[in-house]
């Protein structure tokens, strides 16, 4: 079994009714010693270990799931984390959350904890840098874990991947861009040798590609900070970028203010697309276009995936990605 058994492949193996195994467990003098017999055999077959915390949980009607978030700051994390909390609570569930800043020291740390506490599962949007620790300790306590939205290891067979369709996002806000007429598109933010800055920049390269022009990146931490440099570095050393897809929507709202500062007109002078579609893209002015990737909607089917994983022993696909829309605003209309 590539999975920790479960008391249900303990019920299936010797051929008794959950409950039985239950009862058997609190050591209840209602089951027969043969079945008793029966039972705990089976456990030692599978080896099955009785998490007499996580027990507690379930006799209260919750569980215990940690969910791991790389950047709570950014609204785009907050709400996909908000959304699984929501959507286990809503089974009797309980989420503990974890944010580690960008740090793969913490992050170890931290799951490491979660893992202590007797987690029965765990969600994990990843630092990235050194996360062997991590992985590691996840691997050896054998705990379903899904990896999101970025992937930190490549062995999505053991911890599944799960994202939005950001190469398809990135290509449909280009091939947007240059209908409008845009000359010189740029691609702002993320950091260089990112699987996640690969994947956001893939689409936005393979349109160009396809129309013959050369691509301009500005590599960077994606906040708005280095939007609002951005907007200025473009004016003065890129006069001619007409268009900017931003790695994420606070790149694209930094690129709104430093365009506000120096007098250039969004949607007009310059085209903004941002990604990921967070609340505040349709309260900015102008509103800004942005790739929605549905994080709400994300999230809920994360929360679904892992349960299925606990509940029903339901391995997920090593690799999920779910569809993307561009959502059209003025600051890429004019």
């Amino acid at each position: 079994m590539d999975r920790r058994p479960t008391i249900i492949d303990v019920a299936s193996r010797a051929g008794v009714s959950k409950s039985t195994v239950s009862l058997v467990l609190q050591n209840s003098p209602l089951v027969k010693t043969e079945t008793r017999e029966d039972v705990r055999r089976a456990m030692a077959d599978l080896g099955y270990v009785y998490n007499r915390s996580a027990a507690q949980l379930r006799q209260s009607n919750t569980g215990l799931i940690g969910l791991v978030i790389n950047d709570l700051r950014n609204p785009f994390f907050t709400e996909f984390a908000t959304s699984v909390q929501m959507a286990l609570s809503a089974k009797g569930f309980a989420c503990v959350l974890a944010n580690t800043d960008e740090d793969p020291a913490l992050q170890a740390q931290v799951v490491a904890a979660m893992l202590e506490h007797g987690v029965a599962a765990l969600i994990l949007s990843p630092a990235y840098g050194e996360v062997e620790a991590t992985f590691d300790a996840i691997a050896r306590a054998n705990v379903p874990t899904m990896q999101v939205l970025r992937r930190a290891v490549p062995d999505v067979a053991r911890f599944p991947f799960a994202v939005p369709d950001y190469r398809a996002g990135s290509r449909m806000a280009t091939d947007h861009l240059l209908a409008t007429g845009a000359r010189r598109i740029a691609f702002l933010g993320g950091l260089e040798g990112r699987e996640v800055t690969e994947q956001r920049m893939s689409g936005y390269l393979a349109a160009l590609s396809a129309a013959g022009m050369a691509p301009l990146h500005l590599p960077g931490r994606p906040g708005r900070a280095f939007g609002r440099e951005a907007a200025l570095r473009l004016a003065s050393e890129h006069p001619e970028v007409d268009a900017v897809l931003c790695f994420n929507d606070l790149v694209a709202l930094g690129i709104l203010s430093g365009c506000a500062q120096i007098g250039r007109r969004v949607g007009h002078d310059l085209k903004v697309v941002g990604f990921d579609d967070i609340e505040e893209c349709a309260q900015v002015w102008p509103g800004l276009t942005s790739v929605r990737c549905d994080i709400a909607g994300f999230g809920r089917g994360v929360a679904e995936t892992v349960l299925g994983w606990l509940e029903t022993g339901t391995q997920p696909r090593p690799e999920t990605v779910t569809p993307v829309d561009l959502i059209l605003r003025a600051s890429s209309m004019g």
